[in-house]
């Protein structure tokens, strides 16, 4: 893979139903997302101006769940709401073991002498929610979680710094890109009930009645309002050390050998909603509590503030 100095276009249509001569969520886009995959070994080469980076996965494992993330009949790991003409599907990712290398490129713009960052995890797993249009397949919304168990990273400051380099060296790429995604994210989304099909039997729920009022409440339960991705980390040990050796003599003369910082967190969270508007309401977010409707207040009065003065110039 390879960084772009500008955004490419959106993918359109989904391949999978052009294949198979459809224009919507049909049979062909159920057989491949009821398939489990096992991929022994994948490497991930990421090329950018500024690093290099790779990703090496050994174990993956990837397959459909349910709402609540178990493995079940594929007739369950789908939900299908026939008034609105949105589908939602749930996957799951999993891996033993996880290693992640980046290390500055040699073009000039980097230190001479750079550490390269490593980081080795165990078991994890990404859990993806996605909201479909079913008359195209476009993604309407969707959610990531990205789930780690005990981490231990070991880091020198000069690592720090690289890291604090390619964020950087990042940062004006993804904000193109989110620039892209916000100008393109739907304001509204008409709903065109599909045709009646013997294929939507599939999506009905074991235990639900297959009425418009019941499939709608399920729906609702579990539907995205907004795409969002999140971490969550169970624990995390983190040590930061001086590897520093052009302050070695000066160290040595006061009688110290540098120092290091050990940081432990526990369920160390982080939530991202990229297209929330501000003064729009949170009680869908993942970790909402009633200490954000006093945040919330306050985004309102700030937009309204904004809004006064835009309109009196």
């Amino acid at each position: 893979m390879r960084t772009c100095e500008e955004p490419r276009p959106p993918n359109g249509q989904s391949p999978i139903a052009l294949a198979a001569g459809q224009s919507e969520y049909g049979f062909a886009e159920k057989v491949v997302e009821g398939m489990f995959i096992v991929v022994n070994s994948i490497t991930i080469k990421i090329h950018s101006k500024a690093f290099h980076a790779s990703f090496e996965l050994w174990q993956l494992q990837g397959y459909s769940v349910n709402p609540n993330w178990q493995q079940s009949d594929l007739r369950l790991t789908r939900i299908t709401d026939p008034q609105r003409g949105e589908v939602l599907t749930f996957k799951e990712l999993t891996w033993q073991t996880l290693r992640i290398e980046a290390d500055a490129t040699d073009n000039g713009d980097q230190d001479p002498v750079t550490t390269p960052l490593r980081l080795i995890t165990n078991q994890g797993r990404i859990q993806i929610s996605l909201k479909r249009r079913t008359k195209d397949c476009n993604v309407v919304a969707s959610k990531l979680m990205f789930l780690l168990d005990d981490l231990l990273w070991v880091l020198t400051d000069s690592q720090l710094k690289a890291m604090m380099k390619y964020a950087e060296s990042l940062s004006e790429a993804m904000e193109k890109s989110a620039q892209q995604r916000k100008s393109l994210a739907p304001e509204s989304v008409q709903i065109t009930p599909p045709p009646p099909s013997t294929q939507q039997s599939w999506s009905q729920p074991f235990g639900v009645s297959p009425n418009a009022t019941s499939i709608g409440q399920y729906f609702d339960k579990h539907d995205m309002k907004e795409s969002s991705y999140h971490l969550l980390i169970s624990r995390l040990d983190l040590h930061i050390c001086d590897d520093s050796h052009t302050r070695e003599s000066g160290a040595l003369k006061h009688g110290m050998l540098g120092g290091a910082i050990q940081l432990t967190f526990r369920r160390m969270a982080f939530d991202y909603y990229p297209f929330h508007r501000a003064g729009d309401a949170c009680k869908h977010w993942v970790r909402y509590s009633e200490a954000m409707e006093t945040r919330g207040q306050w985004a309102k009065k700030l937009v309204s503030e904004f809004q006064s003065k835009i309109e009196k110039l």
